[in-house]
């Protein structure tokens, strides 16, 4: 944003969405609050129409936000060295899936003492509906045939409290998920996320061109991190959303 006329831009824009309440706009610091109950995806999409790019800066209080990368597991025959290789339940992948790619990511945030919100997009996959659960293990060894059944947690009522819901993703390959959950944050911490065509009910899940996992860990409440570099590579914080978006992760 360079003058007043940018922040109305991406105030304007926001205030459009629904379960906006409020928009704090500093062109100063380049810095956009947003208060209200609108998915995080749907607010960085919105600034992004506006022609700008845009970093979400955490969600949430802190020790109450998770962030989950999903990643496809499937892996092309020969891939390494040969089929031997390949972990169990890999098969061949259509030419245009490259192994280990990014395929969405999941936000989580807990809101109450029994309820987490759960936003989860996905990409680059198969048409058709699909199903989201938190899984027994966090164990990505072999992909998604090593995540075990779906997470029991505290199941007194009998069903297993993993399953989210489903995701319709439609002919461009792309889903999306904004829903709670009766969960807490800090109980689902190195598990793995699953969403897959597949009948989430298995206990072992297969690695295919249609399921993509990862294992969901703690992330920074609003404003907890505030670092201008990634410490990690020593690259600015945009520099570092480009290399990200090149790799599907946003």
């Amino acid at each position: 944003m360079t003058c007043e006329s940018c922040v109305k831009s991406v105030s304007d824009s926001l205030h459009a969405l629904d379960g906006v309440n409020r928009v704090d706009a500093d062109l100063e610091k380049q810095q956009v609050t947003v208060e209200g109950t609108a998915a995080p995806s749907s607010i960085v999409k919105a600034i992004e129409a506006t022609g700008r790019d845009a970093i979400l800066r955490g969600s949430g209080t802190t020790n109450g936000a998770a962030v989950c990368i999903l990643e496809t597991f499937h892996q092309r025959q020969g891939d390494g060295g040969g089929e031997s290789e390949l972990p169990p339940g890999a098969v061949q992948m259509s030419s245009w899936l490259d192994p280990r790619n990014v395929r969405g990511l999941a936000r989580m945030v807990s809101v109450s003492p029994t309820a987490t919100i759960v936003d989860l997009t996905i990409h680059g996959v198969q048409p058709g509906k699909y199903n989201a659960t938190i899984r027994e293990y966090g164990n990505l060894q072999y992909g998604a045939s090593s995540t075990g059944p779906a997470w029991a947690g505290d199941n007194s009522t009998g069903q297993a409290r993993g399953f989210l819901g489903t995701i319709d993703v439609g002919k461009d390959g792309k889903g999306s998920m904004f829903t709670d959950h009766p969960l807490q944050v800090w109980e689902i911490i190195g598990h793995a996320m699953v969403v897959t065509q597949q009948d989430a009910n298995k206990t072992e899940l297969d690695n295919n061109e249609s399921t993509v996992l990862g294992v969901i860990a703690r992330s920074a409440g609003m404003w907890d991190n505030d670092k201008a570099v990634c410490s990690c590579t020593g690259k600015t914080l945009w520099e570092e959303r480009k290399d990200q978006v090149s790799k599907g992760m946003i």
